[in-house]
């Protein structure tokens, strides 16, 4: 993902270190949006806009912490790198426990900074990947009929189409079709393939 497609959301309620940080972000080719306090981020986050977020760990009312726990339970995956006055181990354990992407001072330098950045835009683009190739996957198995899952169900467990036409009481002509019909749906071409697929959309 390039800077230009990435969105930093920076919330910090020191108004002079969010304004500078701002100027230098876009200097550096990325955009940016910066916020004073958790709970004006948390009224508009943009979760469907690539990028990260750099968040201040303390802050008045809800701080750097809490803000993270708010996206977790709301299911907005944005990676967060988090800068601090101050070291504080305790609370770096606990940010990098819940999938901080980085823990850093505010007086690192500019080059650890961008590093964190870059990871950060680049673990969200593998996982909005990841979570766009989920629903693709889930999509084709939601195109198949009631009999075509009882079938693949079967698949799975290694049964023969015999065996799986003795199971659910049809022929096993219409086992075969069944499957012909999966592979064309799913579009697979081999037992590993169907494994594969649905062991990635979770099949039960």
């Amino acid at each position: 993902m390039t800077p230009e497609a990435a969105l930093i959301r920076v919330v910090d309620d020191d108004g002079s270190y969010r304004t500078a940080l701002s100027r230098w972000l876009r200097v550096s080719g990325f955009q940016v949006r910066p916020f004073a306090c958790a709970t004006e981020f948390l009224a508009d986050p943009q979760p469907e806009l690539p990028g990260c977020v750099l968040l201040d760990l303390e802050m008045p009312q809800l701080d750097g912490l809490d803000l993270q726990a708010a996206l977790v339970t709301a299911d907005i995956p944005l990676p967060i790198v988090f800068l601090s006055g101050h070291g504080d181990i305790p609370k770096t354990v606990l940010a990098m426990r819940r999938g901080a992407e980085d823990f850093l001072t505010k007086s690192c330098s500019r080059e650890t900074l961008m590093e964190a950045i870059r990871r950060a835009i680049a673990r969200d683009a593998a996982g909005r990947q990841a979570r766009a190739r989920l629903r693709e996957l889930q999509a084709r198995l939601d195109g198949l009929t009631d009999r075509e899952r009882d079938v693949l169900r079967r698949v799975l467990e290694g049964k023969l189409n015999k065996q799986i036409a003795a199971a659910l009481g049809i022929h096993e002509r219409t086992v075969k079709l069944h499957r012909t019909s999966l592979t064309t749906k799913l579009r697979v071409h081999s037992v590993a393939e169907l494994t594969r697929l649905a062991g990635e959309a979770g099949f039960r």
